[in-house]
């Protein structure tokens, strides 16, 4: 039989589905800091008494108080998700009711080549390096300051990216 004392707390047992499944260590750290707001903005109720008006709370609250962007809102909600399907495996037969943030339509924002050339005249020494990797090569930022000499290719032209976003190792242009 189990007891209180064997049974891994909340926060544990999120942690311990989440490397289960092999999610990176960033979206480990920002599921627990959602789930841990969401109980404590109910008054440290535990998630199994709660549902979707709770839920549909505190994201409203996230929006109305918090003044966060959409993205960030959904961030929360799938945090939230990922507690109710995979560590206290409810069914969530009120998903419907949960109200979902639109992200707002947005031309994205390109430097012309000019514009790209002085803010890199700005920047000095290695970080002028990296950011001028980013823009030559179209690393992400943690992979460019992730990457090691042992990743490049002088020969070909080329950078291996290892263990990025997708976790799928990739390579990419090594800019002049």
């Amino acid at each position: 039989m189990e007891t209180m004392a064997d049974k891994p707390r909340l926060l544990d047992a999120v942690r311990a589905a989440i490397r289960t499944r092999h999610y990176s260590a960033r979206t480990e750290e920002t599921y627990v800091h959602w789930v841990r707001r969401f109980i404590l903005f109910h008054n440290k109720r535990h998630p199994a008494s709660m549902g979707a008006d709770e839920v549909n709370a505190f994201l409203s609250s996230l929006a109305i108080d918090g003044h966060v962007s959409a993205t960030t809102q959904n961030q929360a909600l799938s945090a939230i998700l990922f507690l109710y399907r995979n560590v206290l495996n409810d069914p969530l037969p009120w998903i419907e009711n949960i109200v979902r943030a639109q992200r707002p339509e947005r031309v994205p924002v390109v430097l012309t080549p000019a514009e790209a050339r002085m803010m890199i005249e700005q920047v000095e020494g290695v970080s002028r390096l990296v950011v001028q990797l980013l823009y030559g090569s179209g690393l992400r930022l943690l992979e460019g300051l992730q990457l090691r000499v042992k990743d490049i290719d002088f020969a070909r032209g080329e950078i291996l990216v290892r263990d990025p976003k997708g976790r799928r190792d990739r390579r990419t242009t090594l800019p002049r």
